[in-house]
């Protein structure tokens, strides 16, 4: 990617820890300024969160945690690297979304706002006028959506249209429409924020989702997740960057010394490593934001091999790659905000991936992966097994019968499985209105920290969760900066 921030005069050296697409993206940046760069991951394949496995059946390939990309496809660093020359194949279902309602109708995007208005009905022109503008305006706009809430926009008037759709409570911006397949579907891509869903700014990941799918669609890897991160390898091993696997990270006696060092970790779990020389933790609060770093309700997945499919009642829900369960607007609404408080819902707020409706080499024969997550509180302990499985019978009657293999992520599993996924939480921190705001602290450079030539590259950073590679690609530019400057 093109920059104006100079390559440093002579060799240089950069360590990354994590290997998750933030630091593989800070990586690769620096790499491409002519930094030596090696990448330390702790597991024995890198990825982070976007890894892929046989989790319930062999050959029956599910992503063990992102699995669906709008803002990958979207990404506009992503799209200024070489992926496809490393294997990366973007492959796109029918129906983007689906949002089934209880008497069997659903709401559905499918693609761009044109082809989704004909499926609202009376809310197809409203959906238009709301999500269109920004949509069209969305490559524009990404680079001052997708980095510091402080910044001099590039494109003011675009950024001032998003922001009048970002800034109201979702549960308003829902009242924009008056059927209820609309507002569901609405608040179903505004959910993922894990966030009350009655606050200011709880709109922002609603919209940005949307737009970015009626722009470039809700994508899929081919092959599973796993694909991002072999193509970001080969981009960077191409440049001479290394990944270091089986590297476990827990001191800075585990990382050689460097003149830049970038951690696709958690604030608090960048401090903990900083602070052990002596046996006692740094806390996060020199190291990082100017205050205790929150964590954020959690995620509980159910990995299924389905014979056949989900037979969902609403058929649009069929043909789609990623449905959202839960009922209508208000009762997600109601769920997400006792989540946040740590009540477990009796019915919360599911995700489920189809992936094979866009991609068939994820299945064997008639058996698919089907892929689901509840937001559950955070560090929930309970069995939630069955809370989704009831959720997945009501909306599709005898899926239990088809279902062939299982297999189960409980909030403790997500932070076995990878330590930045605290409680649960797979976003990488609360994102409550100060921590959007400041993530981790208000700054027109959050990347950088209190102790020289340390930088954060990792979801706890601006734009925050999700398989794009911003938060890495400005990290990496907040440390090109400063070795410029040397």
């Amino acid at each position: 990617m093109t920059s104006s921030t100079p390559a440093p005069a002579g060799p240089r050296t950069a360590v990354v820890v994590g290997s998750g697409p933030n630091g593989l993206a800070a990586a690769i940046r620096l790499a491409q300024a002519g930094v030596r760069v090696t990448v330390l991951e702790g597991a024995s394949t890198p990825g982070g969160g976007t890894r892929t496995s046989e989790l319930t059946l062999p050959g029956v390939l599910h992503d063990v945690c992102s699995a669906i990309h709008p803002l990958g496809a979207g990404s506009p660093y992503f799209a200024r690297l070489p992926l496809a020359e490393h294997g990366l194949r973007w492959r796109w279902p029918e129906i983007d979304l689906a949002h089934p309602l209880d008497d069997g109708s659903a709401g559905a995007l499918a693609g761009d706002v044109d082809r989704t208005a004909p499926l609202l009905g009376a809310d197809g022109d409203r959906w238009r006028q709301v999500f269109g503008p920004v949509a069209a305006r969305f490559p524009d706009l990404a680079g001052d959506v997708l980095g510091p809430i402080v910044h001099v926009p590039r494109h003011p008037l675009g950024l001032l249209g998003f922001g009048l759709r970002a800034a109201p409570p979702a549960s308003l911006l829902a009242k924009s429409f008056r059927t209820p397949q609309a507002r569901a579907l609405f608040i179903g891509c505004a959910a993922h924020l894990m966030q009350p869903l009655d606050r200011p700014l709880s709109s922002a990941v609603g919209t940005m989702l949307i737009a970015a799918g009626d722009r470039y669609g809700w994508p899929v890897a081919e092959g599973g997740s796993q694909a991002i991160t072999t193509a970001l390898v080969g981009v960077l091993e191409s440049l001479g960057g290394e990944v270091v696997l089986d590297h476990r990270v827990r001191s800075r006696a585990d990382f050689p010394a460097a003149d830049v060092t970038l951690f696709d970790t958690t604030p608090t779990g960048m401090a903990e490593i900083l602070g052990r020389d002596a046996g006692r933790p740094t806390g996060p609060r020199r190291l990082g934001p100017r205050r205790p770093w929150r964590y954020g309700p959690a995620a509980y997945k159910v990995d299924l091999a389905v014979r056949g499919g989900v037979p969902w009642r609403a058929e649009v829900a069929r043909r789609a790659g990623t449905v959202h369960l839960g009922g209508s607007a208000e009762s997600v609404i109601a769920a997400e905000s006792a989540a946040a408080r740590g009540v477990m819902p009796e019915r919360p707020f599911i995700l489920v991936a189809q992936q094979h409706v866009a991609d068939p080499t994820r299945s064997v024969g008639d058996v698919h992966p089907v892929w689901a997550y509840a937001h559950v509180p955070h560090g929930h302990a309970d069995d939630a097994t069955d809370v989704i499985l009831d959720e997945l019978e009501r909306h599709a009657p005898g899926v239990r019968d088809r279902i062939v293999g299982q297999h189960v992520m409980t909030p403790r599993d997500f932070e076995d499985y990878n330590p930045n996924y605290v409680g649960g939480d797979i976003g990488g921190g609360a994102n409550g209105l100060v921590q959007l705001l400041a993530r981790p602290r208000l700054s027109p450079d959050p990347y950088a920290t209190d102790v020289p030539g340390v930088y954060l590259c990792s979801s706890s950073t601006p734009p925050g969760g999700g398989v794009h590679g911003m938060c890495g690609l400005r990290a990496a530019e907040s440390a090109l900066r400063r070795l410029a400057a040397r």
